[in-house]
């Protein structure tokens, strides 16, 4: 295999394939990077954890196809050091491949093609499109409530299932949600056309994450395949497959409050401000601050018996009786940093039960926040 191709090209791609790249790998060949230069003029990069994988076609100078496997990371280091703006020469020969950019040459081992694993994706029957920005704010808004205990792998991820939502007038909707148990996030958008009688499915977090990288560079629509245990984004030159977490995603609906009738009106930036400044002296294990409502005065406070105690008055419209309730300062900055509006709405019942968050009735996503003793 001989090919050249712009340092800046290869450099992009290869941070896109690299970081699937485990750095700790019991089999060799995973800790590489296929590349497979083609007569057409195009090199395709792929890697893999046996879970995930991601390909990229880049167009480069090819003068003999030609397919190799070297390290990821050994490849990615040295494409960003190379001097900007140089054309780099691949040329793979006998187990080595020598790299020359400018005046520097780097002569490294190889691993055969023919060792490299590549998930078989089998027949992805559902296929759908979704807008890029759609995904992101899907995305964005559920992705810090997934799970990382690996005892409850089936929270691990992203849930995505249809559904005819009675909310919206029996509009056939398609949900997102992630919850670890303490918080849960949940996005709904209208359903795309091709994704009815999809399965429910879990996104493992490692694609999720790698998918939100790909993201920021495509526009347009992301084209989406799936089948039960297996699911492929299309994303411009990037192609993304991922195995599913294979497991039941909790009835999460029943743990969203529908009775709460306490509503807090609050502006969530002052309100995320005053948390995050009484939270300065909560210890790290229990990180609870105490909401005490009064009429449309609410009062932020953290007692840690190392550090002393934190006070602060935030505006908020709240009517009716006043009560005391306690969360994770951590978990409600997470949501309030998802709120994009001038007010976000918090209903409450009692210091025991769970919170409803939202900007609005009307809005896509609600968070769910499960109160802490105080």
């Amino acid at each position: 295999m001989k090919a050249t191709i712009e340092r800046a090209t290869l450099l992009k791609s290869l941070s896109h394939v690299q970081s699937v790249v485990e750095r700790r790998n019991t089999i060799p060949i995973l800790s590489n990077v296929l590349i497979e230069a083609s007569a057409d003029g195009a090199i395709k990069l792929m890697a893999t954890d046996l879970d995930l994988q991601v390909v990229e076609s880049v167009s480069a100078q090819v003068e003999q196809a030609g397919s190799t496997t070297i390290s990821a990371h050994t490849l990615f280091d040295i494409a960003r050091k190379l001097p900007e703006g140089s054309q780099v020469s691949l040329h793979a020969a006998e187990g080595k491949m020598l790299i020359q950019a400018g005046r520097a040459r780097f002569n490294l081992s190889t691993l055969p093609r023919d060792d490299f694993p590549v998930i078989a994706e089998g027949d992805l029957p559902t296929v759908f499109e979704l807008p890029a920005e759609t995904l992101k704010q899907i995305i964005d808004k559920t992705r810090f409530a997934i799970s990382t205990e690996e005892t409850r792998y089936y929270l691990n991820g992203i849930y995505f299932h249809v559904s005819e939502d009675a909310s919206s007038g029996g509009q056939p909707v398609l949900k997102a949600a992630a919850t670890d148990g303490h918080r849960l996030a949940r996005v709904t958008v209208p359903r795309p056309d091709g994704a009815d009688g999809m399965p429910g499915i879990i996104i493992p977090r490692k694609c999720i994450g790698e998918l939100r990288k790909l993201l920021d560079e495509v526009e347009g629509s992301v084209q989406i395949s799936l089948s039960a245990s297996k699911i492929r984004f299309g994303l411009g030159s990037a192609i993304l497959t991922s195995k599913l977490i294979d497991g039941t995603f909790p009835d999460y609906s029943r743990v969203i409050p529908t009775a709460n009738d306490k509503l807090l009106k609050i502006d969530p930036r002052s309100f995320e401000e005053g948390v995050d400044r009484v939270a300065t002296i909560a210890t790290e294990k229990t990180r609870a601050v105490k909401m005490s409502l009064d009429k449309d005065r609410i009062t932020l406070s953290v007692t840690s018996p190392e550090n002393g105690t934190a006070a602060e008055e935030v505006p908020g419209a709240f009517q009716g009786e006043g009560f005391d309730i306690g969360f994770n300062a951590r978990y409600l900055l997470d949501i309030l940093g998802q709120i994009n509006t001038d007010l976000v709405e918090l209903h409450l019942a009692d210091a025991a039960a769970p919170t409803l968050i939202r900007e609005s009735d009307s809005s896509p996503a609600l968070y769910v926040l499960m109160p802490m003793r105080v």
